[in-house]
């Protein structure tokens, strides 16, 4: 026998009222959950875009997240049933938001997204962006360990900052 998850009534409560961004949003597949971070301030344009590049206009939102929890159980890898699964596929195009995460350092975010190449080019963007700020935060941040009396501008460059890092860093 197959146990899909059990359906709570606060689930389909965020079918047809949804609380938060992440239960809007829901059925675009991995949508940030966490309203205050950094990463959410990064990844809610490309959210929004998706949403509406895969919302058609007379399909209504409540729609595809009543598709999404009784189709895929709010999964992006369950089936719960095959026909409303496919179903909300097909309204929305297959646009999925795979997975969002950093990597090597907090700052180095990585995105998988199931769309179309202005998304990808949109994700590509993203996590430049992201990465390049954060670098750039921590690179100063040690400068400022190391010589106090530093004063960091936003307008400095990765490979200037670097460069001062290393003058400032005694060579062993």
């Amino acid at each position: 026998m197959i146990h899909t998850r059990d359906i709570k009534w606060d689930d389909i409560r965020a079918v047809f009222f949804p609380k938060s961004f992440h239960e809007k949003y829901s059925y675009l597949g991995s949508v940030p959950w966490n309203e205050d971070g950094d990463i959410f301030k990064a990844m809610e344009p490309l959210v929004i875009f998706m949403d509406y590049k895969a919302k058609p206009w007379w399909c209504p939102r409540f729609v595809l997240r009543f598709l999404h929890l009784f189709g895929d159980d709010n999964s992006i890898v369950r089936v719960r049933n095959i026909f409303l699964s496919n179903l909300k596929r097909k309204i929305t195009k297959g646009y999925t938001l795979v997975d969002y995460k950093t990597k090597w350092q907090w700052y180095d975010l990585r995105i998988s997204v199931y769309g179309s190449k202005q998304m990808n080019n949109l994700a590509d963007a993203i996590e430049y962006k992201f990465y390049n700020e954060g670098h750039r935060e921590d690179l100063a941040e040690q400068i400022k360990r190391l010589d106090p009396n530093t004063k960091f501008n936003s307008g400095y460059t990765t490979d200037s900052l670097k460069e001062e890092l290393n003058r400032l860093v005694p060579e062993q």
